[in-house]
């Protein structure tokens, strides 16, 4: 049996050593700041990119490709990263490999394929997972539910004929992301599970904004300091970009079941959604609504593994190449997407 998800988690007296260091010199990279959005998304590209790291922090891959989905709102960019292991193009339809299909965080509004392309990569050679980083359109100009309209579109990709000739499994394509990209995961499992149509394999959860986490310790404690790439108050500028407020559209409270999975009932969830690999961070504003949501799957029968890492950060993944602790941490959400596929 597994463990009991409490409904709320801690945090340490202070973050890891490497990642204090790497923010500190790093002062201006914020999710969420006082800076115009398009600001951050040129900074955050500036710092984070693939492209800018140094060679020596460049995780390997056996290799890539640069693909296109055409979607319901155009075409969507989509970046694979193929293992060593499966790498070999001309036997990838005899391979029939699990596929992890990944939508990056950044509150809808900041952050490309380009900035996770480390991380992905790390999570492909260690899981031996076909990896898929999707550029979806960003809010403010696309809002709610154009980006889970495209999530959806790429899963189908990948369950399809592409998939297939690619070496992928359509029994094993899995949906995963962080932050908002994890609150999209956890939506697109409730939304394909209520459409009765073939859904992820399993749902791998990266301190996921299961919903607004404006009445929580962790809102609380992670709202100021010089340690935090994402403060709380943050997070509320990027709700405003994501959902729709014209009166002539069809708009949608923030309690709708694909906007806020987090604030839905253990019993309107069902034991048949998805697997669920749950990672939290101490120093995350996130941290307790990612808790609370893990909590409420497992009440409703979902397998639900949980990872905290009480002195880490938001955005882990995004700071392994500066940090060994973000980079083991990341290798644990690889093990357990791993473990999910041979399972």
């Amino acid at each position: 049996m597994e463990p009991q998800i409490p409904s709320t988690a801690t945090r340490s007296p202070s973050i890891a050593s490497s990642l204090a260091e790497f923010l500190k010199t790093h002062p201006g990279l914020h999710l969420g700041g006082e800076a115009d959005f398009h600001e951050e998304r040129r900074h955050h590209l500036e710092v984070l990119g693939f492209h800018v790291l140094p060679e020596d922090k460049k995780a390997p891959i056996g290799n890539m490709e640069f693909e296109g989905v055409r979607g319901p709102h155009g075409t969507i960019p989509i970046r694979l990263f193929y293992p060593k292991a499966v790498s070999d193009k001309g036997n990838a339809k005899d391979k029939k490999v699990a596929a992890l299909v990944y939508m990056h965080g950044g509150g809808y509004t900041v952050g490309s394929v380009d900035e996770f392309e480390n991380g992905l990569r790390l999570l492909a050679e260690a899981a031996g997972v076909i990896t898929v980083g999707v550029e979806y359109h960003l809010a403010p100009e696309h809002r709610f539910p154009s980006q889970l309209d495209e999530f959806s579109a790429v899963i189908d990709w990948a369950q399809g004929s592409q998939g297939r000739d690619r070496g992928i499994n359509p029994n094993l394509v899995f949906g995963g992301g962080d932050s908002a990209g994890g609150n999209m995961t956890a939506a697109l499992a409730l939304r394909r599970q209520d459409q009765r149509v073939n859904n992820i394999a399993g749902q791998i959860l990266l301190y996921p904004e299961a919903r607004i986490p404006f009445d929580t310790l962790a809102a609380e404690e992670n709202n100021t300091g010089g340690s935090l790439y994402l403060v709380c108050n943050g997070i509320f500028s990027f709700a405003d970009h994501y959902l729709p407020k014209s009166p002539c559209n069809k708009t949608y409270p923030p309690s709708h079941r694909y906007v806020s999975p987090g604030m839905q009932k253990a019993e309107n969830l069902h034991v048949d959604l998805p697997p669920v690999a749950l990672f939290t961070c101490g120093w995350d504003p996130l941290r307790d609504v990612g808790v609370e949501y893990g909590s409420k799957l497992q009440k409703a029968g979902v397998s639900v593994k949980w990872h905290h890492y009480e002195n880490l950060t938001h955005g882990f993944l995004q700071f392994a190449p500066w940090s060994k602790e973000c980079a083991d941490a990341t290798l644990d959400v690889a093990n357990e997407l791993k473990r999910m596929a041979s399972n």
